[in-house]
């Protein structure tokens, strides 16, 4: 049941009339039913591996709470084997596979195993491992009922592709529950129609440049076209992630849920460092809490800081996917990470300054979505090679109009950047805020770039 269908559309409707139609003590449970029924719509028989782990977790947790010592470690052993074991095999067997018998009989034909990815197995696992650490480390206490917990889980909105929400922050919605405010309907339908024109107008043009270009790079040679492939790539998976988490957290606002943010304006970002502090923010702060932090982060001197960073990243790429571009990908942002560490410390960079340095940084993402995006290693490596020593310099790939949409969205970042125009929007009057609402939905009518029904980009995650 993509967003961006009708089916949702109606599926939404229905739960937002429902859910304040009935008795407060009964909404977690419509909640709870209409967020299976929503993980069903894709693979039925794949609620059971919801279920189990949300029972492992919900059991787990009580366990460690009421138990000392090594009993209590065993839970937390029990809880993470049962996630990391199942998001293994779903999503890494064919790679271990395909990588050990690449090793043992090179050149051998490799018969994939018939697997299906369950459908968003990386937000919901690593979801509930936070929970049952936070539980652990006595961050947050376990939660009582199996319904409060599934419903944290599997809470329809983010279930998918995130954003990833911390069981602190959904419960203390949750156990304080209010009804939205007036003007918090304004801004859950204004962020909802955001993520929209993101996804529709903008992600879904930028993807017909990049899906032709990586579909055969080698058909479109040439230094323009691997440079204008690669950043239609980049535009797209912005559009399209940050399109989802803003759905997301709209439909969650209308149900008087407050995720956090997910991205801000991360293109405008003036290092690396400072990219991923905008970028897919939730994940980015899960893999310094539980990765880097445990590793050491930066309290064991300067080489064991750049080592941590790189391995951190080297486990986000991984996350991303099952193949060695993703680890490629991941590592790569992590020497940025480290370079960046020893270069400039955590001096900020600011004034005229930035700009400079914000196209550099825009470039050297560019440069790892290659490695995000083709099918291959090999492909990727013969678009690296194109970028920066084509046959030829060739033509771009983005029409003037698709050059002139990426413009304008680089404009309105730069407007909320520093002047904050959204935000002096949704305080106007009700008839500026009535008037850009229809032109929202103009936009969306006129300029949604095909009807074809594009799924999100982070639905293989």
């Amino acid at each position: 049941m993509l967003f961006t269908s009708l089916d949702f559309a109606v599926f939404l409707v229905v739960v937002l009339a429902l859910f304040y139609l009935l008795p407060k003590p009964a909404r977690k449970y419509l909640l709870l039913a209409a967020s299976l029924y929503f993980y069903m719509a894709w693979i039925p028989r794949y609620v059971a591996i919801l279920l189990l782990l949300i029972t492992i977790d919900y059991l787990a947790a009580l366990w460690i709470e009421s138990r000392e010592g090594a009993r209590r470690h065993a839970a937390l052993v029990v809880s993470l084997c049962a996630n990391l074991g199942m998001l293994g095999w779903f999503k890494y067997a064919n790679f271990l596979r395909e990588t050990w018998l690449g090793l043992v009989s090179p050149g051998a034909h490799f018969e994939p195993l018939a697997i299906i990815l369950p459908l968003g197995i990386s937000f919901h696992t690593f979801q509930s491992m936070s929970y049952v650490i936070d539980v652990s480390r006595k961050k947050q206490p376990a939660i009582r009922s199996y319904v409060d917990y599934a419903l944290f889980v599997s809470f329809f909105p983010q279930l998918v592709a995130g954003p990833i929400v911390r069981a602190e922050e959904f419960f203390a919605d949750y156990f304080h529950w209010r009804p939205p405010t007036a003007e918090e309907w304004q801004r859950g339908c204004a962020t909802i129609l955001t993520g929209y024109i993101k996804k529709l107008v903008c992600a879904d043009q930028f993807s017909l440049v990049a899906d032709h270009y990586f579909a055969n790079p080698s058909a479109l040679p040439g230094i323009i076209p691997a440079w204008t492939g690669a950043i239609a790539f980049g535009l797209q998976i912005f559009f399209d992630f940050s399109g989802y988490t803003d759905i997301a957290i709209g439909v969650a606002l209308l149900l008087g849920f407050h995720f956090p943010e997910n991205f801000r304006r991360p293109y405008l970002s003036a290092s690396v460092t400072e990219f991923w502090r905008r970028w897919h923010m939730t994940l980015s702060s899960w893999l310094r809490d539980y990765v880097y932090i445990s590793l050491g982060g930066n309290r064991k001197g300067a080489w064991r800081t750049r080592a941590n960073l790189i391995l951190t990243m080297l486990l986000g790429g991984l996350w991303h996917g099952a193949s060695w571009n993703f680890v490629i990908w991941g590592g790569y942002h992590g020497v940025l990470l480290s370079i960046e560490r020893l270069v400039w410390g955590r001096e900020k960079r600011t004034g005229l300054m930035r700009i400079p340095l914000a196209v550099l940084t825009f470039l050297l993402v560019t440069i790892g979505w290659v490695f995000f995006r083709a099918k291959t290693l090999t492909a990727a490596v013969y678009v690296i090679g194109q970028m920066f020593a084509g046959q030829g310099a060739g033509r771009s790939l983005l029409t003037p109009w698709q050059w002139r949409l990426a413009i304008l969205t680089l404009l309105i970042a730069l407007a909320e950047e520093y002047w904050q125009w959204l935000t002096r929007l949704a305080q106007s009057s009700v008839w500026v805020r009535t008037a850009a609402a229809v032109i929202a939905l103009l936009v969306i009518e006129l300029f949604t770039a095909t009807d074809q029904s594009i799924p999100f980009v982070y639905f293989q995650f």
